[in-house]
């Protein structure tokens, strides 16, 4: 590599809006982010499934593949 011209590679300490806090590699020292592995609803399992099965309905009703007849 050449040198002079590559950024400095440092700890970083992560912070999240929950309060998570972990360290990684970075380029900045501080970083700040609104959703973790710890709050995002993927992977604490509280999806909102409600939406899929609103679309579903109106796709159903918009083609007639309503079980009403």
């Amino acid at each position: 590599m050449k040198k002079n011209i590559h950024p400095n590679y440092v700890e970083a300490t992560v912070t999240c809006a929950c309060g998570n806090t972990f360290k990684t590699m970075s380029t900045k020292e501080n970083i700040q982010v609104e959703v973790c592995s710890k709050c995002h609803p993927f992977y604490t399992g509280k999806q909102n499934q409600g939406t899929k099965k609103g679309q579903v309905e109106k796709f159903n009703k918009k083609f007639g593949f309503t079980d009403e007849k």
